[in-house]
């Protein structure tokens, strides 16, 4: 059966409005500790990969920078809450001074090297997020080094708080749950991005939007007919690490840590990498289906791969290929099935492939 372009756009928003449904209710749908974690780095993830979307799939910018300003305002929530306590102040504060050095950073890398070629660019700013790598781990004054921060968090998220008591004191529960600040913080998190994703998915749809898709089509044409390349290609690639930067401070408030490893490190720049491919670039709804699908493996593919060597106890060879130690080969085995099967992504494929491709 072939679906037309209508039909995927539809299935698309479909699937990412259910998978929000979903994140918006998971705390009472699966109360787990790890369920939840998980449905957190899935908001955060969303909000991330929509952003470096904006770069890559609608601007046509290749950029290896984008965990440096997600780490750089993760650092600076984490830096403001352990110098100046748990407080909103400190989030503020500390979150701002992060935000505002990722835009000018962001402003300076796209004014000093958008002109040049892509792969050029590329690499400039693989230098900058390494540079950045190296001073984290330097400055371990303020930013702990390898070990990174732990601190606290306002009181509303400490787990130990009550959001709603009864008569009695007790914290007040609904289908099990307790309205407790573990619950405000995923619903902190799960709030700001999707106002994110929703400003975004504004942005894309407004006539600036479709300057920055027609400048990734065909950028001589669009310096032709008028529009100052450079100067919209520096606006969104500081747009997209201001929105990064902002997820970080989320993510440092969900986790009450921040490390080399959770904010800078080259394996989530891949990982954002792979969610736009999987999800389909240039499409933003797209984001939503990458992220999901990419941490449901990454948390889930081992405890499926262990069921099924139980399931296969008794059978030659299939314990061994089902052993849950080798799940990052079938996790790139289930990437080039995807790849294969949906070549513009999970997103592009159904919205733009037309019937009789």
């Amino acid at each position: 059966m072939t679906i037309n372009a209508t039909q995927g756009r539809l299935i698309v928003r479909t699937l990412a409005i259910t998978i929000g449904v979903l994140l918006l209710v998971a705390p009472f749908l699966f109360p787990a500790v790890r369920s939840l974690e998980v449905a957190a780095r899935i908001c955060v993830f969303i909000a991330l990969v929509a952003s470096y979307d904006l770069l890559i799939g609608y601007t046509g910018i290749v950029s290896f920078a984008h965990t440096l300003f997600f780490g750089l305002g993760a650092y600076g929530c984490a830096i403001g809450l352990k110098q100046m306590g748990p407080s909103w102040d400190s989030v503020l504060v500390g979150g701002a001074i992060g935000v505002l050095v990722a835009i000018l950073l962001a402003f300076l890398i796209g004014l000093l090297s958008l002109r040049v070629k892509a792969i050029f660019f590329a690499m400039v700013t693989l230098a900058v997020a390494s540079v950045a790598m190296v001073l984290a781990n330097q400055f371990s004054g303020y930013t702990g080094g390898e070990d990174g921060l732990t601190y606290r968090v306002p009181e509303l998220f400490k787990t130990a708080t009550k959001v709603m008591t009864d008569e009695s004191g007790r914290v007040i529960k609904v289908l099990g749950v307790k309205l407790n600040g573990k619950l405000a913080a995923y619903y902190f998190v799960f709030s700001v991005c999707l106002l994110l994703f929703l400003l975004m998915l504004r942005l894309t749809i407004s006539p600036l939007g479709r300057v920055l898709f027609s400048i990734r089509e065909n950028e001589l044409r669009a310096e032709a007919i008028g529009y100052r390349v450079v100067a919209y290609r520096t606006f969104v690639f500081s747009f997209a690490a201001a929105i990064a930067a902002i997820v970080g401070v989320v993510y440092a408030i969900w986790l009450k840590y921040t490390g080399p490893e959770t904010s800078l490190s080259l394996t989530i720049m891949i990982d954002i990498l792979l969610m736009v491919v999987i999800g389909g670039m240039g499409t933003l709804w797209g984001a939503v289906l990458g992220a999901t699908v990419l941490v449901l493996a990454q948390y889930y593919l081992r405890d499926v791969m262990s069921a099924g060597v139980s399931l296969t106890a008794d059978l030659p060879i299939l314990p061994i290929i089902l052993n849950p130690d080798h799940w990052l080969l079938w996790l790139g085995l289930v990437f080039i099935l995807l790849v294969y099967s949906f070549p513009a992504g999970l997103a592009g494929t159904l919205i733009y492939r037309q019937e009789g491709d």
